[in-house]
């Protein structure tokens, strides 16, 4: 009898512990994810009936210091033949069971990354829109440098830049919408 509750206590400690580490890893990969990513996410915007491809994304990560799975920050895609020089917009993200989501507020659209492979320098993956989905390879180029915070919750010195929304030549035009392109 004093076997059984022995090897009842062992297996509900093992229990215990792969309960436990989803989490832990969730928190592992928000704080890796944390700083300036840049590289191509293979995005494009359609206005005013054509389709434009981006050259160039750079997403920022801030992570919450208060749930340590999430965050805030922003992503910006760079075009070199649209009417506009970039698209940004204001993102929140989570880490939920390993799958990273970020939901951007100017579309309200969620994007999902998956079955990828990060670490302190270097984030590839797959990005999905909910039409496509597609491989993208991201390096990282800052990291929080908390001497350098500036605490009103915004602005990071050793960031560097400070985007501000896309905006239209022309007035009356509708505003870029963006998604995920096919290779």
């Amino acid at each position: 009898m004093r076997k059984l509750h022995t090897i009842l206590a062992i297996l509900m400690m093992a229990m215990t512990t792969f309960t436990m580490t989803s989490c832990d890893e969730d928190d592992d990969i928000a704080y890796t994810l944390d700083g300036v990513w840049e590289g191509n996410m293979y995005m494009q915007s359609s206005y005013n009936g054509r389709v434009y491809q981006s050259s160039y994304s750079l997403l920022q990560f801030d992570q919450d210091p208060y749930r340590y799975a999430q965050g805030t920050g922003r992503w910006i895609d760079y075009y070199s033949n649209a009417p506009w020089d970039y698209y940004a917009s204001y993102i929140d993200w989570r880490v939920v069971n390993g799958e990273i989501q970020i939901y951007s507020r100017k579309e309200g659209v969620t994007y999902y990354i998956t079955d990828y492979r990060l670490n302190g320098r270097y984030f590839e993956g797959y990005i999905d829109d909910g039409y496509n989905n597609v491989y993208f390879e991201l390096v990282k180029t800052a990291s929080r440098n908390w001497d350098d915070y500036d605490w009103d919750g915004w602005h990071y010195y050793d960031y560097g830049y400070y985007p501000a929304p896309a905006k239209d030549k022309q007035k009356n035009i509708e505003t870029p919408k963006r998604g995920v392109y096919k290779k």
